[in-house]
């Protein structure tokens, strides 16, 4: 007998059981983990309506202890995601919060083929091309974002959440749980983020959407080193000393391609001589590839 949508406690007896069913009973959840980050764990999902396998987000709100303008806020920037739409930008199907077992919960597309990190570790050997390719695809979805109305931040952008579908060679920006929705005057007031990729003035706790074209640079640092930025620090407070004293990454002197060192060190620039997603779309660091699509 198929299982009915409309009933909330289906499980898929026969094959692989649910652990799990939205208050919908669209989404199904499995048990084995995608990934998982400091707050938030990802599972493999499947989508009853679709016929396709989903990611099934799961942040706890036990983390934020009674913060409840912390956990609302949460709520409505995924709540946001729903309403995004670009082909470089992570999928948001569907949000709902469970008072019961204390989380929000969030199903979003999957990449078949996991993080850029992951897929740039196993795969060894890529050309000055393709890794053009995957950086063009990361800008216009920074693009997309930076020039929504009103203005969303991303904040946490490094090559951990970028996801990929290999067989296509696409590229996807995910993870916009810190994304900040800062509206007209595009300045922001908090400090989330990974380190490694944090801008100077995010550690000032005052900036704009820059930072993320920042963290850009250092994605493409890393696509090309296959190295994370200031892993010669073996602290944060290290990190966060030669950042904001202007001292470059090390990897930063193993890029041999001028042009691509050049197109990074403009990205990582002081945040006012840093080019805007638009701007660096029109560079002719992609006239190759612009070349190639005429």
């Amino acid at each position: 007998m198929p299982a009915s949508a409309g009933n909330s406690n289906t499980y898929d007896r026969e094959g692989e059981p649910f652990v799990e069913v939205d208050p919908t009973g669209r989404f199904g959840r499995y048990e084995d983990l995608l990934g998982y980050g400091a707050v938030k764990k990802v599972y493999r999902a499947f989508d009853q309506e679709e016929g396709i396998e989903v990611a099934w987000n799961q942040v706890r709100l036990r983390n934020f202890s009674d913060d409840l303008v912390l956990i609302n806020r949460l709520h409505s920037e995924v709540e946001l995601l729903r309403n995004l739409s670009n082909k470089y930008i992570i999928v948001c199907y569907s949000v709902w919060k469970d008072n019961d077992r204390q989380n929000i919960n969030f199903i979003t597309e999957v990449c078949t083929s996991g993080n850029l990190r992951e897929y740039r570790k196993k795969h060894r050997h890529v050309s000055i091309k393709a890794l053009k390719k995957w950086s063009k695809q990361v800008l216009e979805g920074l693009e997309y974002l930076h020039t929504h109305d009103p203005c969303i931040i991303h904040r946490d952008l490094n090559c951990s959440n970028i996801f990929v579908n290999g067989n296509i060679g696409q590229v996807k920006i995910g993870d916009l749980g810190l994304a900040a929705i800062v509206g007209r005057s595009h300045a922001a007031h908090s400090i989330l983020g990974t380190p490694e990729y944090m801008a100077p003035e995010l550690y000032e706790e005052d900036y704009t959407e820059m930072v993320d074209i920042y963290s850009f640079g250092l994605c493409v640092l890393e696509m090309v080193t296959m190295e994370i930025p200031y892993c010669e620090c073996d602290s944060v407070a290290k990190i966060y000393k030669k950042v904001t004293m202007g001292i470059k990454p090390q990897s930063l002197n193993k890029v041999t391609d001028p042009e691509m060192k050049a197109f990074i060190e403009k990205c990582i620039a002081q945040p006012r001589a840093r080019p805007s997603a638009t701007d660096l779309l029109k560079d002719p660091f992609f006239s190759e590839l612009n070349n190639d699509e005429e």
